[in-house]
């Protein structure tokens, strides 16, 4: 029987009963599986809360869009661009800005900037707490990472936006360290108008980057972000000035700075806005597209070279019409970087806003340096080799002095001194006009083909029938004064080293060219290099393409190759204007502006005459006389007659000149400038013509002129 005592144990004190299993009654569950539950339900909050933070993760591609600076090689600004909202936006580097001033910032803004988690709660309850004394703000609340936070999302100023602020300041802190956020505030904080960042107010106001300011400096800079409109230096100074004093105050109370040094930065002016500098804009505009993404960009200019030829290009453009341009390039032998680009000579003219450095244009004679180096190089040719100056055809190609005059036998050194342009046509027959492009495109050129002759370049290379740019012939004449050796030009210090590095010609080669044009005339109203003390020994070559659309003058000297572009950017001519009146003193007055000391000249070695089968370029052994235009028995159209006429260039192979042509036994008279003999036929008809050369030989053909009809 069960005990009296332990039945009213059992009625008052029963004994615990299990939880039943799911479904059964409203009993607890074992602890095991609530444990479980509290744990499946954490895990499920927290992935929640992250993927709520990935789905709303902060706008930070606005930290990142920043205002690109160029910089010259050794940091001196250059250009700056804005960002694509219209607003100077410098990237702040920590390294970069006063250490002092970021510390006196920190003081200042949050105490506790490197502790707190985003948000500062002993300074919100202080804020709260003071606006439920005074009914109004009196203080803020907000951190540096809150702040932040407020400036990539403006939102109105309310309790709702407070939260949110808070919210993202957290997400913030999770994602960037405080440095990371100092450097981001710094590059957002606005200072009025369109500045933001601490650089760009730096450079607006100081004219300098903040790597070291002054006591009143920096207040100002503190002063400004929480009111940038109200306390504007260049509209608002006496809302500049209060603002600046009580941050002043601020820096006492907090012990940054003594009274004394606050009572001598009060005496400071407030600084009006200053524009930001504004050079080589062209360099810089190709340095950011070549490097997207980059806040920064060192390139390989020199801030003083290129302000010297900006203003050379200025200066010379003064002279002509509004529609000519000036482009200028300048390039270090030793390392090929490009020193100085001028890419027009103003905005304000034509084609202001096109780099004529890197426009396609005609070269003119400016190639001619290079087909005889290539020809001495392969033993083709010597300097002293010989060549018959006079009028003839190359096939369908009948070239002519620039100066329409000729010269007889001339040597090849001669015949590059005066730029003349049959000997260059038949040293490129000689060389094959495949093969002289093929070597121009191996050191580097980007020669750019008529499309009428893409298979395969003519002779007509020879005197710049082809498209380049000045930056590819400048490229070309560095190789002539590295002894010969072929490199790309550098733009920025962060290019590579040179994976294109050959040789284009022997040095002896490249030297004995550089001579050559060293002794070329010189420009009008300078004395020649050898008479003038100290003077530039530049070895200079000058261009003028058809039609004188462009008039181009390279040079190279004292470790630098320099080349010089004068014409319209739309390509129309420009009559009269070559490569020795336009571009050549220009080039001279770039490299007096370089002001280093001449580069001692070597004593010119004496040549040994060529051999014997260099001694001329053609075959030494007369050619019979005969006639290339019009061939015999041929048909040919002419459109107008008698003396006014426009008439048939006669020419002849072979013989030896004087020539003298007739037709139906009447002479043909010479032009007396350029020696051409032009037959102006009296009608159409039967005609014979005849040529006789000064030994009496006689060549004859029988020929039909006909009319239009």
């Amino acid at each position: 029987m069960t005990d009296r005592s332990e039945l009213f144990d059992a009625v008052v004190h029963p004994a615990p009963q299990p939880p039943p299993l799911k479904g059964r009654g409203r009993s607890a569950l074992p602890l095991g599986t609530q444990q479980k539950r509290w744990a499946s339900a954490l895990i499920v909050f927290l992935l929640t809360l992250f993927a709520l933070d990935l789905a709303f993760a902060p706008p930070l591609q606005r930290v990142r869009d920043v205002s690109p600076v160029v910089l010259d090689r050794s940091g001196e600004w250059l250009m700056a661009f804005t960002t694509r909202e219209g607003r100077w936006r410098l990237e702040a580097r920590l390294d970069e800005i006063d250490p002092e001033f970021q510390r006196r910032l920190i003081a200042i803004e949050d105490a506790r900037f490197w502790l707190h988690p985003g948000f500062d709660p002993i300074a919100l309850a202080r804020a709260s707490v003071s606006f439920a004394r005074q009914g109004r703000v009196t203080q803020g609340g907000s951190t540096i990472t809150m702040q932040l936070a407020r400036l990539l999302e403006p939102r109105p100023r309310n309790i709702g936006s407070k939260l949110i602020e808070i919210i993202r300041a957290m997400q913030l802190e999770r994602r960037m360290s405080k440095r990371q956020i100092l450097a981001a505030y710094l590059t957002l904080a606005p200072y009025g108008g369109n500045l933001e960042g601490v650089r760009a107010a730096s450079r607006a106001y100081f004219q300098r980057d903040p790597q070291w300011l002054d006591d009143a400096e920096m207040a100002l800079l503190i002063a400004l972000p929480q009111a940038p409109e109200a306390r504007r230096p260049d509209r608002r100074p006496q809302a500049a000035r209060a603002a600046r004093d009580g941050v002043l105050d601020m820096m006492v109370r907090a012990r940054l700075i003594n009274q004394r040094r606050a009572d001598e930065a009060r005496q400071a002016a407030i600084p009006s806005r200053a524009p930001f500098p504004f050079s080589a804009p062209h360099a810089a505009q190709a340095l950011v597209a070549a490097h997207p993404g980059e806040g920064v960009i060192v390139s390989t200019l020199s801030a003083s070279l290129q302000r010297d030829l900006e203003a050379l290009a200025r200066r010379s453009a003064a002279g002509l019409e509004r529609e000519a341009q000036i482009a200028i390039l300048a390039v270090s032998l030793e390392s090929r970087e490009v020193r100085a680009r001028v890419g027009g000579a103003g905005r304000e003219r034509a084609g202001g806003y096109i780099d004529m450095t890197r426009a396609i244009r005609s070269p003119g004679s400016a190639l001619k340096p290079f087909l005889y180096a290539i020809a001495f190089d392969e033993g083709i040719a010597a300097p002293e080799t010989l060549v018959r100056d006079a009028p003839r055809r190359f096939g369908g190609y009948l070239p002519e002095n620039f100066d329409r005059r000729f010269h007889g036998d001339v040597s090849l050194e001669d015949a590059l001194r005066h730029s003349l342009n049959l000997p260059a046509v038949a040293t490129l027959e000689q060389i094959g006009a495949g093969r002289f492009h093929a070597a121009l495109t191996r050191a580097g050129a980007d020669v750019r083909l008529p499309r009428r002759a893409v298979a395969e370049p003519g002779l007509a290379l020879a005197l710049g029938g082809v498209g380049m740019t000045l930056e590819d012939l400048v490229q070309l004449y560095a190789a002539l004064g590295d002894d010969g050796r072929a490199r790309r030009l550098r733009n920025a210090a962060s290019d590579g080293g040179d994976l294109f590095a050959r040789r284009f010609v022997r040095a002896e080669t490249a030297e004995r060219v550089l001579e050559i044009l060293a002794t070329s005339p010189q420009p009008a109203g300078r004395a020649p290099a050898q008479l003038a003390r100290d003077a530039p020994m530049v070895a200079f070559k000058t261009g003028t393409s058809y039609g004188f659309r462009d008039a181009w003058a390279i040079g190279v000297w004292n470790g630098y190759a320099i080349g010089v572009w004068v014409g319209r950017p739309d390509g129309s001519p420009r009559p009269a204007a070559s490569g020795r009146t336009e571009a050549l003193p220009i080039l001279f007055e770039a490299f007096d502006l370089i002001g280093a000391p001449p580069v001692p000249q070597r004593l010119r070695e004496e040549r040994q005459a060529p051999a014997p089968a260099l001694a001329r370029l053609e075959s030494t052994e007369r050619e019979g006389l005969s006639i290339l235009f019009p061939p015999a028995d041929a048909e040919v159209l002419v459109l107008d007659y008698g003396a006014e006429a426009r008439g048939l260039s006669l020419s002849a192979r072979g013989g030896r000149g004087p020539l003298a042509w007739y037709a139906e036994g009447a002479r043909v008279e010479s032009e007396p400038t350029s020696g051409r003999a032009i037959w102006r036929p009296r009608a159409p008809g039967f005609y014979t013509l005849s040529v006789v050369d000064a030994d009496g030989q006689r060549a004859m053909v029988r020929v039909r002129i006909r009319g239009a009809g």
